[in-house]
Protein backbone atom coordinates (compact mmCIF):
# COMPACT_ATOMS: atom_id res chain seq x y z
CA UNK A 1 0.00 0.00 0.00
CA UNK A 2 1.18 3.56 -1.02
CA UNK A 3 1.75 5.95 2.14
CA UNK A 4 1.15 9.80 1.56
CA UNK A 5 2.23 12.51 3.81
CA UNK A 6 -0.56 14.97 3.46
CA UNK A 7 1.71 18.28 4.87
CA UNK A 8 -1.43 21.50 5.61
CA UNK A 9 -1.51 23.92 7.59
CA UNK A 10 -5.19 24.14 7.34
CA UNK A 11 -7.35 21.23 8.46
CA UNK A 12 -10.07 21.14 6.16
CA UNK A 13 -7.77 20.88 3.48
CA UNK A 14 -6.24 17.92 5.05
CA UNK A 15 -9.00 16.57 5.96
CA UNK A 16 -10.29 17.13 1.92
CA UNK A 17 -7.47 14.89 0.57
CA UNK A 18 -7.04 12.49 2.92
CA UNK A 19 -10.80 11.61 2.76
CA UNK A 20 -10.42 11.14 -0.84
CA UNK A 21 -7.23 9.33 -0.84
CA UNK A 22 -8.10 6.77 1.94
CA UNK A 23 -11.17 6.34 -0.23
CA UNK A 24 -8.78 5.18 -2.78
CA UNK A 25 -6.66 3.05 -0.90
CA UNK A 26 -4.03 4.76 -0.29
CA UNK A 27 -2.36 5.04 3.61
CA UNK A 28 -2.41 8.43 4.74
CA UNK A 29 -0.96 10.56 7.58
CA UNK A 30 -1.04 14.56 8.06
CA UNK A 31 0.75 16.90 9.26
CA UNK A 32 -0.11 20.86 10.32
CA UNK A 33 3.84 22.54 9.94
CA UNK A 34 6.89 21.31 8.96
CA UNK A 35 8.53 20.28 11.84
CA UNK A 36 6.02 17.98 12.37
CA UNK A 37 6.50 16.92 9.06
CA UNK A 38 9.73 16.16 9.14
CA UNK A 39 9.57 14.53 12.40
CA UNK A 40 7.17 12.11 10.88
CA UNK A 41 9.45 11.46 7.76
CA UNK A 42 12.56 10.70 10.10
CA UNK A 43 10.36 7.82 11.94
CA UNK A 44 8.72 6.39 8.96
CA UNK A 45 8.89 5.75 5.41
CA UNK A 46 6.59 7.74 2.54
CA UNK A 47 6.32 7.62 -0.92
CA UNK A 48 4.90 10.40 -1.56
CA UNK A 49 4.38 14.36 0.27
CA UNK A 50 1.79 16.21 -0.21
CA UNK A 51 3.48 19.76 0.74
CA UNK A 52 1.87 23.49 1.23
CA UNK A 53 3.97 25.78 0.27
CA UNK A 54 3.03 28.40 3.47
CA UNK A 55 3.03 26.84 6.58
CA UNK A 56 2.92 28.32 10.14
CA UNK A 57 6.73 27.17 11.34
CA UNK A 58 8.33 27.68 8.33
CA UNK A 59 8.24 28.11 4.02
CA UNK A 60 6.92 25.13 2.30
CA UNK A 61 10.18 25.32 0.16
CA UNK A 62 12.49 24.94 3.01
CA UNK A 63 11.18 21.67 4.33
CA UNK A 64 11.41 20.54 0.64
CA UNK A 65 14.89 21.84 0.78
CA UNK A 66 15.37 19.70 3.80
CA UNK A 67 13.40 16.30 2.88
CA UNK A 68 15.94 16.26 0.17
CA UNK A 69 18.63 16.08 2.21
CA UNK A 70 17.50 13.18 4.07
CA UNK A 71 18.76 9.65 3.37
CA UNK A 72 18.47 9.13 -0.06
CA UNK A 73 17.20 5.50 0.11
CA UNK A 74 14.06 6.47 1.61
CA UNK A 75 13.24 9.85 -0.01
CA UNK A 76 9.44 10.39 -1.12
CA UNK A 77 8.27 11.99 -4.25
CA UNK A 78 7.40 15.89 -2.81
CA UNK A 79 4.52 17.32 -4.55
CA UNK A 80 3.93 20.78 -3.55
CA UNK A 81 0.35 22.06 -3.60
CA UNK A 82 -0.71 25.49 -2.97
CA UNK A 83 -3.81 28.21 -3.58
CA UNK A 84 -1.04 30.87 -3.32
CA UNK A 85 1.28 29.88 -6.17
CA UNK A 86 3.46 31.56 -8.82
CA UNK A 87 5.12 30.20 -11.12
CA UNK A 88 8.23 31.39 -9.63
CA UNK A 89 7.46 29.35 -6.77
CA UNK A 90 7.13 26.44 -9.06
CA UNK A 91 10.16 26.81 -10.86
CA UNK A 92 11.99 27.07 -7.21
CA UNK A 93 9.97 23.75 -6.13
CA UNK A 94 11.25 21.85 -9.53
CA UNK A 95 14.88 23.30 -9.06
CA UNK A 96 14.52 22.33 -5.60
CA UNK A 97 13.56 18.73 -6.37
CA UNK A 98 9.81 18.99 -6.30
CA UNK A 99 7.86 15.96 -8.57
CA UNK A 100 4.99 18.48 -9.14
CA UNK A 101 3.61 21.80 -8.34
CA UNK A 102 -0.03 21.46 -7.46
CA UNK A 103 -2.19 25.28 -7.66
CA UNK A 104 -5.60 25.00 -6.19
CA UNK A 105 -7.83 26.90 -8.87
CA UNK A 106 -10.04 28.64 -6.17
CA UNK A 107 -11.03 27.91 -2.60
CA UNK A 108 -14.56 27.47 -4.16
CA UNK A 109 -13.38 24.83 -6.31
CA UNK A 110 -10.90 22.72 -2.99
CA UNK A 111 -10.97 18.87 -4.27
CA UNK A 112 -13.75 18.59 -0.74
CA UNK A 113 -16.29 20.45 -2.94
CA UNK A 114 -16.05 18.98 -6.33
CA UNK A 115 -18.97 15.98 -6.71
CA UNK A 116 -17.10 14.31 -9.52
CA UNK A 117 -15.99 10.56 -9.05
CA UNK A 118 -13.03 10.03 -5.89
CA UNK A 119 -10.68 9.79 -9.19
CA UNK A 120 -11.13 12.90 -10.57
CA UNK A 121 -12.22 14.95 -7.88
CA UNK A 122 -9.23 16.26 -6.83
CA UNK A 123 -7.82 16.57 -10.49
CA UNK A 124 -10.42 19.02 -11.18
CA UNK A 125 -9.52 21.16 -8.25
CA UNK A 126 -5.78 21.60 -8.66
CA UNK A 127 -3.66 22.92 -11.74
CA UNK A 128 -0.31 21.05 -12.16
CA UNK A 129 3.32 23.10 -12.91
CA UNK A 130 2.23 22.15 -16.73
CA UNK A 131 -0.76 23.99 -16.72
CA UNK A 132 1.68 26.85 -15.83
CA UNK A 133 3.56 26.79 -19.27
CA UNK A 134 0.30 26.55 -21.13
CA UNK A 135 -1.10 29.66 -20.07
CA UNK A 136 -0.38 32.32 -22.92
CA UNK A 137 1.51 34.54 -19.83
CA UNK A 138 3.85 31.99 -18.67
CA UNK A 139 7.22 31.49 -19.35
CA UNK A 140 9.14 28.35 -20.69
CA UNK A 141 7.80 24.86 -18.55
CA UNK A 142 9.38 25.14 -14.80
CA UNK A 143 9.40 21.07 -15.93
CA UNK A 144 11.96 22.13 -18.96
CA UNK A 145 13.99 24.88 -16.25
CA UNK A 146 17.40 24.18 -15.76
CA UNK A 147 18.65 23.95 -12.12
Amino acid sequence: MNHVLIVDDEAEIRDSLEGILSEEGYLVTTAATAGEALTLLADALYDVVLLDIWLPDRDGLEALSDIRQMDSAHLPEVVIISGHGTIEAAVRATKLGAYDFLKSRSPSTAPSSCSRTPSTRASSAWTTRSSFASSPSAPASPATASP
